[in-house]
Order: C-alpha cells, then structure tokens, then sequence
C-alpha cells in the first residue's frame, strides 16, 4: 500500500538524573561531594533510505519514544547517553511541525539526517556545584526533559518524469511499456489509485526516473477526486509528459482536457507553468486520431513539443523517450526543488531558539495563582523537591525571573497559593 502522508507523535529521552553522593573512603575525612551527572537522553533523528518508497512503516505506529539518559552514580561516575532513535524515511520526505506548520526538515539524498525533537540534557550531580562557600552542596539536577511534538510526514516523489493527465488516457499503460513497473491497468476511470515508480532506459543507454501519477480532473487543486494527494507529487519532477487521448473516444475534446489540466496544476502551484513539458498524444492508432490532432495543433498557443504515439501498437516510443531525455538534459543542472523551498530553508531547518523566559500568570477559579512558561516549567521538572537545598535554590531561580515580583504585581499576598505543573506553593514575603 502506498502511504504518503501521516501524522505522529514524537517523544526524545529525558536527561539522566544527577545524584547526590559524597566520597567515603578510608584515611579521606571531608571527602566532599562526588555525585556524577546523568546522561544525555536520546534524540529523535529522520535518516533518508532510498530503498524506501512509502511511509507505510508510521501507517501502525504513530507514537515513537526515545529512551532516557542512565542516572549518575557516585564516585563522580556520569550517566550513560542513551542511543538517539534513528527512523528511516524515503527521499522526497518533508517534516512539519502539526502546531506551527513550519517545515523543519525537507530530505531528499540517502543518508541524509535531520534531528527533529532533541534529547534533554543530563541532571548534574552535586559535585558541579561546589563552590568555596558551600564545598559539599547537599542537592542535585534532575534530567532536562526531552522534546516532545507532533509532526506531519509528507512525500513528494522524487521522479525526473511525471506523466499527466485525465483518467484513461493511456499513462499506465505508456510506463509499463518503458519500464519494469507493473501498473494496475484497466478499461475504467481512475485504475490507478496511487503513484507508480519506473526506471526507463532508452536506447542509447540514458536513463530516468519516470512516475504515473494519479489521474487528475476538473478541480483537482481544490481536493475534487485525488486532488493534493496527486498534485503533490507532480511539484518535484522535472519535466512534465502531459498524456492526452486523441481518440476522442471517450467524448472529450483534447484541447480542452489539455487547458484543464495545466489549469488545475497552475492553480495548486504557479511554478509548475514553467516545467518542461512534452504533450503526448496517444491513441494514435484510432480512427480519427490524425483529424483530432491536426485541430489540436491549430488551437494550441503554447510552443511546446507534441509527440504523437499509440502505446498499444509502441508507435513511436523510442522517439518520445529520446525527446524525454534530451529535454532532461538541458535541465538537470536547475535545482527546481530548491526553487520551491521556503525562504531560509535548505533541505534541513537550522532555527534561532528565541529565549525562552517568558512566562505567563492566570488564576484558576479557586483564586490560586499560576505559573506557566517554557523555562520555568523546565526548572520545575530538573528540581528535586524531595530536597530542601533544592527548593531553596528554585526559589532563587524564580526571583532572578522575576516571577515573584510579577506575582506581587497580580496582587498576590503571604500565604497565597501558587500552582506550577500541578504542583503547589505558598507565596512567601
């Protein structure tokens, strides 16, 4: 089955704890503190496997955890970092965040990796925090929790070649003859439900990536039919092979089949007006055939090259995979992807984090005050509460924010309570 859009969640390990521990050897008095920290928690990292050709692998699975950095031990011994999950993905694969919709990665060559939710740091052990006031700290980091978020995978195909056009126009049957790929084909509208990969080979030894796409109809750029399942795919080909019945046997006008066509493509993306493209007019070998195309070529405006051929009888196939392929040779040096990127992103997002100290107060209907932001719900989860030296230095880290003065500012009074996460506090002057 083929799958090209899925939707999943993505959890990277939390940091290791740090420990408090102190030396405890023999003949050593004041040994101090020997807490080591926790290990890094794994990332969540997409790597590009060009053996794939679907994302069938997240159609079951749509929630991925990494694992949790080791916790320090004693003797300053650090936490082990726990492996980064590594998921695989075809080329042509574009991650979006579901929140934002902000593209973070676009992967298109083998091997090619992006992380995409990071590992949280390890805890640090209470070693780190000696100073020459308090040489033997009695409290430790917990871990920094990893990222967690919700991201869409998108494939858009990478073929050199994309054959267009109406349902029942001979597509199907035009790859199977070229290429290996066996294409469902059939006397009935729509036989092919999903795209179709085939490598071509010409005569002369030059070969190419050529796709069957979906075939398209009136108001497919607004989702009518196969809609943007199709059109997407057709964003990253390089030449366009627009496949038209000249037949006329199933009561359409080939001109207008060719002027509904190009409108739907350029209504979903105005840049593919510019593609190179090559009309085939097949089904040649039908009666009335000559006359259509004769009166095809009077009406058409546009300079573009006109290959008649019958991929039943394989009138003229070689000539069209010669002409596909000398067009493919005069654009193989321009980066069309790269022309339909977003601006400052190349293949992978690397993004400025804006600081992340803001934070926000509300009251919750029993008249409690809470607290929320990324930063100091960060510190609240990396705090052992469980020690008393640790609270106290969160104190701390909330007035360096300035939370205690804001919560003045709300009217917060002595022995107000104050909510972080679900846990709760009493505001002290």
């Amino acid at each position: 089955m083929f799958v090209d859009q899925v939707k999943i969640f993505l959890k990277a390990g939390d940091g290791g704890n740090g420990i408090t521990a102190y030396r405890r050897e023999k003949y050593v008095p004041f040994g101090g503190p020997a807490g080591g920290d926790g290990g890094r928690g794994a990332s969540v990292i997409f790597e590009v496997d060009e053996g794939l050709r679907t994302l069938m692998d997240f159609r079951f699975q749509r929630h991925f955890k990494a694992k949790k950095g080791e916790n320090g031990q004693s003797s300053n011994m650090h936490g082990k970092n726990a492996e980064d999950l590594v998921l695989k993905v075809p080329p042509g694969t574009i991650v979006k965040d579901v929140e934002t919709e902000q593209t973070l990665a676009d992967l298109v060559e083998h091997g090619q990796r992006a992380t995409i939710a990071k590992g949280g740091r390890g805890g640090r052990g209470n070693s780190r925090f000696a100073t020459p006031k308090n040489p033997a700290p009695d409290f430790s980091e917990n871990g920094e929790p990893g990222e967690e978020l919700e991201v869409t995978l998108e494939l858009k195909l990478l073929a050199d070649v994309g054959l267009v056009g109406f349902p029942s126009v001979g597509k199907s049957t035009l790859l199977s003859i070229v290429s290996k790929a066996k294409p469902k084909i059939g006397a009935y509208h729509f036989t092919t439900i999903q795209p179709n990969l085939g490598v071509v080979t010409t005569p002369d030894q030059r070969s190419f990536v050529m796709a069957d796409l979906p075939g398209l109809i009136e108001g497919a750029s607004e989702g009518v039919g196969l809609g943007h399942q199709f059109l997407r795919h057709v964003e990253r080909t390089k030449v366009i092979v627009h496949v038209i019945d000249m037949s006329g046997m199933e009561g359409r006008d080939p001109y207008e089949d060719y002027l509904t066509i190009n409108k739907e493509m350029r209504a979903y993306e105005e840049k593919l007006e510019k593609r190179p493209q090559i009309i085939v007019a097949n089904k040649m070998d039908m009666p009335e055939a000559t006359e259509q195309l004769e009166l095809f070529k009077s009406q058409l405006e546009e300079d573009y090259k006109i290959m008649p051929i019958s991929a039943y009888t394989r009138e003229n196939i070689d000539q069209l995979l010669y002409e596909i392929a000398n067009t493919l040779e005069s654009v193989k040096d321009v980066d069309f992807n790269a022309e339909e990127d977003e601006p400052g992103i190349n293949r992978v997002l690397y993004k400025h984090t804006p600081s992340q100290d803001k934070f926000t107060i509300t009251r919750d209907d029993d008249g409690a005050y809470v607290v929320s932001g990324n930063a100091i719900e960060r510190l609240f989860k990396m705090t052992d509460f469980n020690s008393d030296p640790a609270v106290r230095r969160f104190a701390r880290q909330m007035r360096s924010m300035g939370i205690d003065d804001a919560l003045r500012e709300r009217g917060a009074e002595n022995g107000d309570i104050v909510r972080i996460l679900g846990g709760e506090f009493e505001f002290v002057e």
